[in-house]
C-alpha cells in the first residue's frame, strides 16, 4: 500500500526521476524535442527540485512523494495562486505505476494542503491532447474552462493547454 508524505531532501533524485520519465513518455507526440527539453531543464534540474522541496507558503507547499515498498513511485505539488484559490501544479508518477489509484492519492494529498489554507475553488492545467491527464481530472470533478497557451511555451511551439477547475 502506497502513502504520501512530505518530500525530503533524500527524494531529489527519485522526484527528477518520475518527473522526467513522465514527462517523456506523456508528450512526445505532443510537444516538439526541444520544448520538452527546455522544460525538463528549467524545472526538473537538480538545484530546483532540490529548492522545492522545501515549502514556501502559500504559494507553493512543496513537493508530496507516493512511496511504496521504500521506492517513490509519484510526485506531486501545489499552492495558492490568490486568496481562496488553489492549484495543482504537477503532479507525475512513475509510468509502469500508473492506473493503480497512485494519482488519486497524490491530487488528494495537494487538495487537503490547500483546503487547510482556506482554499475553496482549485485549478489545473493538462496539455491539449494529453489523453492521461484530461480524463484523469474529469472524472475527478474537474471542468474545461479555459484554453490557453502552455506555460513556458512561444508562439513557435504552439503547445496549448485547458484549464480545469472545480469546487472543493
Amino acid at each position: 500500500m502506497a502513502e504520501v508524505r512530505a518530500a525530503t531532501g533524500s527524494d531529489v533524485a527519485a522526484i527528477r526521476d518520475i518527473c522526467t520519465r513522465g514527462y517523456l513518455t506523456t508528450y512526445p507526440d505532443l510537444l516538439s524535442p526541444e520544448f520538452i527539453e527546455r522544460m525538463l531543464i528549467e524545472f526538473y534540474n537538480a538545484e530546483r527540485v532540490a529548492r522545492e522541496i522545501t515549502a514556501t507558503p502559500p504559494g507553493w507547499l512543496g513537493y508530496q512523494v507516493a512511496e511504496e515498498d521504500g521506492r517513490v513511485v509519484g510526485a506531486a505539488g501545489g499552492g495558492l495562486t490568490a486568496p481562496g484559490v488553489g492549484e495543482l501544479f504537477v503532479l507525475y508518477l512513475d509510468p509502469d505505476e500508473r492506473g493503480r489509484g497512485l494519482g488519486t492519492l497524490l491530487l488528494d494529498r495537494i487538495t487537503d494542503q490547500i483546503r487547510q489554507l482556506g482554499a475553496t475553488e482549485m485549478w489545473v492545467a493538462a496539455l491539449e491532447g494529453n489523453e492521461l491527464g484530461i480524463p484523469f481530472y474529469e472524472a475527478r470533478g474537474f471542468r474545461r474552462v479555459e484554453r490557453r497557451r502552455t506555460y513556458g511555451s512561444t508562439e513557435a511551439d504552439n503547445a496549448w493547454s485547458w484549464r480545469f477547475s472545480r469546487t472543493i
